[in-house]
């Protein structure tokens, strides 16, 4: 909790800010009794809602994938270009849409279900484009950034402290898959050599993994950056 006047940081039980003498709360104000809005025992019933949003989204992406499939079998008489169309659709549908039908969609479970859909959408590419690619390269690029983006979001969901320590690590991990990017890319591709690319992003995401983890241990440097930034 910060003082809204100086910025000065306030304890949780501080009624005027130590600097500027601002006042935090009125404790000696006494709490006025509030009418109830409804009698006792006789609350309202909340409204059925019906997911009428999620209906006309999955009709968005439902619709165009039908007349795309129609038209590549009317005018092909196969699925051709539409399979593209349609792997695309799907995962958007993965990604954006099929959460909001959940509640409380939970990311920990659909942050690896929308890596996994992308991942048998780029193998679909690789099926119908005849390339060997796929096991080589993009399947240890797709698990490593699944497992990386997992790992963010089930520490962000399930630890309340040391965002600057999961972030900051992150950032290094993904630096360091940079490097093993371009080797894969190297190894898999004939008529690729490695020029060393994946070092300025190495680098530049080492130095900021680094800021971070740097603000995490130091106290006094983060507290400034919260209260300039209002994090």
């Amino acid at each position: 909790m910060y003082c809204v006047r100086c910025g000065a940081f306030l304890s949780d039980n501080a009624s005027k800010c130590p600097l500027c003498k601002t006042v935090v709360y009125h404790p000696d104000l006494p709490s006025l009794p509030r009418e109830e809005l409804f009698p006792e025992g006789k609350l309202p019933k909340g409204e059925k809602r019906y997911k009428i949003w999620q209906v006309i989204l999955t009709a968005a992406f439902v619709l165009p994938l039908i007349i795309v499939l129609l038209c590549d079998l009317r005018y092909k008489g196969a699925v051709t270009w539409s399979g593209y169309v349609i792997g695309a659709l799907a995962v958007g549908y993965v990604c954006f849409i099929l959460p909001l039908w959940f509640r409380k969609p939970n990311p920990v479970i659909f942050v690896p279900c929308g890596c996994a859909s992308g991942g048998l959408y780029v193998f679909y590419i690789s099926l119908v484009t005849g390339g060997s690619w796929f096991l080589p390269f993009a399947l240890p690029v797709i698990l490593s950034v699944t497992v990386l983006v997992s790992a963010v979001v089930t520490l962000m969901k399930y630890l309340y402290r040391g965002r600057f320590y999961i972030f900051g690590g992150a950032f290094i991990i993904l630096g360091g898959l940079m490097l093993l990017w371009e080797f894969l890319l190297t190894v898999t591709f004939e008529g690729i050599k490695f020029i060393g690319w994946s070092l300025y992003p190495l680098i530049t995401l080492f130095l900021l993994g680094g800021l971070l983890i740097f603000l995490g241990i130091c106290r006094p440097a983060r507290e400034s950056m919260e209260r300039k930034l209002f994090i």
